[in-house]
């Protein structure tokens, strides 16, 4: 099972590095949402929902470049 940790970093299964902040939820759903900052390009702070961050994905998708079996992993650098 895929969890989420707070300050770690994260790979998306196209690549992309990523820091995870917090967590948020939604006022209205009370759906829990993960804050994470994109550590490439003009760094912009993103939103998604947990349960989707957490996700796992078909490791065979074409834009599955790093054959992740889920959509964000945590990474050492």
């Amino acid at each position: 099972m895929n969890t989420l940790e707070i300050g770690k970093l994260y790979r998306h299964f196209k690549g992309n590095l990523y820091l995870v902040l917090g967590t948020a939820f939604n006022s209205e759903t009370e759906e829990k949402y993960v804050i994470y900052k994109a550590l490439y390009g003009e760094y912009k702070t993103w939103i998604r929902p947990e349960k989707m961050f957490l996700e796992e994905i078909d490791s065979n998708r074409k834009d599955n470049i790093t054959k992740q079996k889920y959509r964000f992993e945590r990474i050492d650098l």
